[in-house]
């Protein structure tokens, strides 16, 4: 072959390579799509901002806490409790131990120096073994969102007890739809989504919602919230801003507390 033949055929070779590989690539979006009802947005607009990325957290084991997602707040990672006080604005009397904390009977709840708007929240919580008492006298505790929504911590293993009094009701107002409890001494997991109600004019704009998971079994499916949390009586309307601190019970037993975080969701929280 001639060179100047050899050199048209290495051209002709690499252009169709080259329109070959192009052929090959898949659309990342179009602009020839209908718009979608309600929205600036076509079908799979090629223009239409991509989510952030996220680098996921790792699981618990029954002796290890998992890592928190790459974009979580951290609000206790077993060794300090920099992120919280005690009601008053003093620093709290929980104890820290091997990589847990543990409510201090007497000494107070304890409420997130930060406040949140809409969120992702994590909680592991271990009740004492052997157990003491019956009811809700038996590892009792509680998570509270806007520092007034109870989503109940209880020990609920083989322990009857009022249906919006056990583990992960909205306490006063709405049951688990089924008990995940694991027995006492066993670390267990909330994964708590929430909406908080908006306000106007001293009323309920729009009320708020929670999705509880416990153990990874769903037992608050967008439940309604009612009203701020309040024992033998009706939810009370408390109006508040967007924002509000998560607060753990001090309820006289001694709960323990691990890798506890949290993802704002939404405009309503801080940057």
């Amino acid at each position: 072959m001639k060179p100047q033949t050899a050199i048209i055929a290495l051209g002709l070779a690499a252009a169709l390579g080259a329109l070959a590989q192009q052929a090959q690539q898949a659309p990342t979006g179009y602009t020839d799509t209908p718009t979608l009802p309600g929205s600036n947005w076509r079908v799979h607009d090629e223009a239409r901002p991509r989510p952030p990325v996220v680098t996921p957290g790792t699981c618990s084991t029954a002796t290890v806490p998992g890592s928190p997602p790459s974009d979580a707040v951290v609000l206790f990672d077993g060794t300090s409790l920099a992120a919280w006080r005690a009601e008053n604005g003093a620093p709290p009397k929980w104890k820290i131990q091997d990589g847990y904390l543990e409510v201090v009977a007497g000494s107070g709840d304890i409420v997130t120096r930060q406040d949140f708007g809409d969120s992702q929240l994590h909680v592991e919580f271990r009740t004492p073994s052997p157990p003491k008492g019956n009811s809700q006298e038996r590892g009792n505790s509680g998570v509270f969102l806007f520092g007034i929504y109870e989503v109940q911590v209880l020990d609920s293993f083989n322990n009857p007890t009022y249906a919006d009094g056990q583990a992960s009701a909205i306490y006063g107002q709405s049951p688990p739809l089924v008990n995940a409890s694991r027995p006492p001494g066993e670390w267990q997991s909330y994964d708590i989504v929430y909406s908080g109600p908006r306000f106007k004019e001293g009323k309920v704009a729009a009320p708020g919602y929670v999705t509880v998971f416990h153990n990874g079994v769903i037992t608050q499916n967008h439940t309604q919230i009612l009203g701020a949390t309040k024992h033998r009586a009706l939810p009370m309307l408390i109006e508040h801003g967007p924002r509000g601190p998560i607060k753990l019970q001090d309820h006289g037993n001694p709960i323990r507390f691990r890798n506890i975080w949290i993802r704002p969701l939404g405009s309503d929280n801080p940057a």
